[in-house]
């Protein structure tokens, strides 16, 4: 029942954060185009705060539901009187969500930070610079994400 309801937070999150980032970087953003800077900056800035603050959750509880659920499935094995050895698609999958855990971290925790000094500054073309850093550290967040749910399935 406790890896049933790991399972569903685990892939919840995952739905959630990786559907984020594709809304926003191919709904959202181009969406705003025809916005002067200063107001898609801002709107920009407290639409990515919000969906920031919920992933740094969601993150969180990817990776904790991750590795607990292997430490179950690991436990199990040696109580039976077995070896655990790691499945391929897991080892995937645990490498590129770390991988992508440490990215977002660099996205919330340095260019965030420059997008919300730029606004803060009313610095408009430093704000077009941290978000279009943040925009392609969100895409190759993105690729991780679509490469880890591939690799599950080939892997599997």
């Amino acid at each position: 029942m406790l890896y049933n309801l790991l399972k569903l937070v685990h892939v919840l999150s995952i739905i959630v954060w990786i559907g984020g980032m594709v809304y926003t970087l191919f709904f959202l953003r181009p969406s705003l185009a025809s916005l002067e800077p200063p107001q898609r900056i801002r709107l920009m800035h407290g639409v990515l705060g919000r969906f920031f603050r919920a992933v740094l959750i969601l993150a969180t509880l990817v990776v904790l539901s991750g590795f607990w659920m292997v430490g179950r499935v690991a436990k199990a094995a040696v109580q039976s009187g077995g070896a655990f050895d790691w499945p391929a698609s897991w080892i995937v999958m645990a490498a590129l969500g770390v991988l992508m855990f440490l990215i977002f971290m660099h996205i919330r925790f340095a260019l965030f930070k420059r997008l919300q000094r730029a606004v803060a500054a009313s610095d408009w073309p430093a704000g077009g610079v941290a978000l279009d850093q943040i925009r392609v550290w969100v895409a190759i967040n993105l690729a991780l994400g679509i490469a880890t749910i591939v690799a599950v399935f080939v892997l599997h």
